[in-house]
């Protein structure tokens, strides 16, 4: 029983994990490539290649390649989303007043 619960909150952390990965991709997507510039902020290229990187190691990890993939993209996923997307959607709408 312990068990069985244990893989379930894994499941429902990795769906989460994964929705927000693929969230992050999309809004790294339809962002304007000099947005990233401005903010000071990596390239969007090089964005997209973390985040589809993440969404990868996720995949990895769910098949069986260990919890670090995962980690390793849950942290990469968080940076984007609590530093990188919130300054990118500040310099394109302007401030918030």
């Amino acid at each position: 029983m312990v068990n069985g619960v244990t893989s379930l909150i894994l499941l429902v952390l990795w769906v989460v994990a994964f929705g927000a990965t693929v969230f992050a991709l999309i809004h790294a997507v339809r962002q304007r490539a000099d947005a990233f510039t401005a903010v000071d902020k990596m390239t969007k290229p090089i964005w997209l290649a973390i985040l589809a990187g993440a969404m990868v190691f996720l995949l990895l990890g769910v098949a069986g390649f260990g919890m670090l993939t995962s980690f390793i993209a849950i942290i990469a996923t968080g940076v984007y989303l609590a530093d990188v997307r919130p300054k990118i959607d500040e310099v394109q709408r302007g401030p918030r007043w």
